[in-house]
């Protein structure tokens, strides 16, 4: 009898030591045997994947003249005709304004005259070359002649009017090197003539104020009989009309400094108008690349067609900016961090299906996702939404989370 009840005492005992070891096959913990008889709670789990990650900055922008230019008259002069106002459009070369000018027509008609004065000083010049030539031609030949006879028949020819025939002959030549050097001269002073009247010529054509490229006259300072003074003069003088190119406009956007050095050219723009309701998809063309001291932000330009005039400068349009870009990013729903100070935290489900808290680093954060620096790799399980709910070292049932909006798990909880 006592050998039985010992026998009991025994067998209870290894029944007991072999429900404790199965315990301790468990997650780990002080109530590891009790965790295993209770149900593991389900938990909503993503897989840390690889997927094109984004940051945007969203700013607004001001739309201006691509082009915009007060025009000067290069002369001083009256306004004879002014054929523009406000709002009217022109085209390139068009006519805007003529001004009156009578001391202008004055000088021009004098550098005419110039330039047929010096024509004719050339003329007369290259006749007294033609002159000359043929005197000294004359006069070389008898010097030429005297000498060979005196050659031939030594003292025929008396010295002294070998001499006289020699010295014209050389006084000759010289006459035809000065007459060729005053035609020089007169052609010289032809080309400053010319010269002269091209450069009136050229002011005459000022007094036409034209268009430098299709716009819209966007504001008229002038009158007709309106004194212009020169555009060039120091003293100070007033435009004729101010021109702006509107059929392109530049989006003119003050990037922030902590941005500045993530806008690259080239980059999308999506822009939204306000005030006609437009949305709009362009390219950053150009950007200022420094920064404007007085209110650290970078100025970058997007080129905007406005061929239907809809557009008008000084309008503000939205503008969302593609800052930061991975398309290979390492990422995770944001629903799936915790973050706590400087600290940002996951929890991962480890193969055994134990919580295990992670410490991550974390880069470009879009409007869903968040990408993953370090502390994770690719596939492996973390909790999305309730995190408060586990703690480390707990054995959950991992659900793969398959809806397509991965917030589910904040707004309805873990299933």
């Amino acid at each position: 009898m006592h050998n039985r009840f010992l026998s009991l005492r025994l067998g209870a005992a290894t029944f007991a030591i072999a429900a404790l070891c199965l315990g301790v096959e468990g997650c780990g913990g002080s109530d590891r045997t009790s965790a295993s008889a209770e149900a593991a709670p389900r938990a909503a789990v993503v897989q840390v994947r690889r997927a094109p990650l984004s940051n945007t900055l969203s700013i607004a922008g001001e739309f201006l003249p691509f082009q915009e230019v007060e025009l000067h008259a290069k002369v001083a002069g009256y306004i004879r005709n002014i054929s523009v106002d406000i709002g009217d459009r022109v085209h390139a070369g068009q006519v805007l304004a003529v001004l009156e000018i009578p001391e202008l027509s004055a000088q021009l008609q004098g550098a005419g005259a110039g330039v047929r004065h010096s024509q004719e000083e050339i003329t007369r010049a290259q006749n007294e070359v033609s002159r000359v030539e043929a005197d000294h031609a004359a006069l070389h030949a008898a010097a030429a002649r005297l000498k060979q006879a005196s050659q031939q028949r030594p003292g025929l020819i008396a010295e002294q009017e070998l001499d006289d025939a020699t010295a014209k002959d050389r006084s000759a030549e010289a006459q035809v090197e000065a007459a060729k050097s005053a035609l020089s001269a007169s052609r010289e002073q032809l080309e400053v003539s010319q010269a002269d009247q091209q450069h009136y010529a050229a002011l005459s054509e000022y007094s036409r104020i034209t268009a430098p490229f299709d716009g819209v006259v966007t504001w008229r300072y002038a009158d007709t009989g309106s004194l212009i003074q020169a555009g060039t003069s120091n003293v100070s003088s007033e435009p004729v009309v101010k021109l702006s190119q509107v059929n392109l406009l530049r989006l003119r956007i003050p990037v922030p400094e902590s941005l500045a050095a993530s806008v690259r050219e080239g980059e999308p723009a999506d822009i939204r108008v306000k005030a006609t309701d437009e949305h709009i998809s362009g390219r950053i063309i150009r950007s200022t690349d420094s920064l404007d001291r007085s209110t650290r932000t970078m100025q970058v330009e997007v080129d905007v067609p406005n061929h239907d005039y809809k557009l008008t400068p000084g309008m503000y349009a939205d503008v969302s900016l593609r800052v930061q870009n991975d398309p290979h990013a390492l990422t995770l729903p944001l629903q799936a961090i915790n973050r706590d100070g400087d600290k940002t935290t996951v929890l991962l489900v480890n193969s055994q299906n134990c919580v295990e808290e992670r410490e991550i680093h974390t880069g470009i954060e879009g409007s869903n996702r968040i990408q993953v620096l370090s502390g994770l790799q690719e596939g492996d399980r973390v909790v999305v939404g309730n995190l408060g709910e586990y703690r480390t070292g707990q054995r959950v049932d991992p659900q793969s989370s398959t809806m397509a909006d991965e917030n589910y798990a904040a707004k309805q909880g873990a299933p």
